[in-house]
């Protein structure tokens, strides 16, 4: 069995027209949200052992901050291909993650998120921002990774700590 952590970037700021969305960075409520979610992930979750993360500027910002947060010590890998994602690429993402790994953590974006939960568990849920789903997936290797394959067991909003 794997175990695939979703996290949703936190709060970004949109007053800045000058930056572009890749650009934006954490809103005040964002920066507040994220370590508590790091802090949630190392209470309620099982840890990762592999971390994926977007490279835009409010995920990079989402995932060190929850990992500080949850006393990881592990590396951040910033996958491009995360960013603006549809579900059909995420999953792609999924299947080349290590099989050495057997929980790891994507920090990403809305709508794939979503899409991607619903691929894998055939479950409809909101993932508001911050969000952190944790999904079984009843494979042996990241490879085989389908639709229908996984459980969502626990979908937590910063609202709910």
């Amino acid at each position: 069995m794997k175990t695939l952590l979703l996290l949703r970037h936190a709060k970004s700021r949109w007053d800045d027209p000058s930056l572009g969305d890749f650009e934006r960075p954490l809103a005040p409520r964002g920066k507040k949200d994220a370590p508590l979610m790091g802090k949630a992930l190392k209470e309620r979750y099982p840890l990762p052992d592999y971390i994926l993360s977007s490279p835009a500027a409010r995920a990079k910002a989402t995932s060190r901050a929850a990992v500080k947060a949850a006393g990881l010590d592990i590396e951040i890998h910033f996958e491009e291909g995360i960013y603006d994602a549809s579900s059909a690429q995420l999953m792609k993402i999924v299947r080349q993650i290590p099989d050495s790994a057997s929980c790891s953590m994507m920090i990403g974006h809305n709508p794939g998120f979503e899409e991607l939960l619903a691929r894998l568990t055939g479950k409809s849920e909101r993932m508001p921002t911050a969000a952190l789903a944790c999904i079984e997936l009843q494979v042996e290797t990241w490879d085989d990774v389908e639709d229908g394959k996984g459980v969502l067991v626990r979908l937590l909003t910063p609202k709910q700590l």
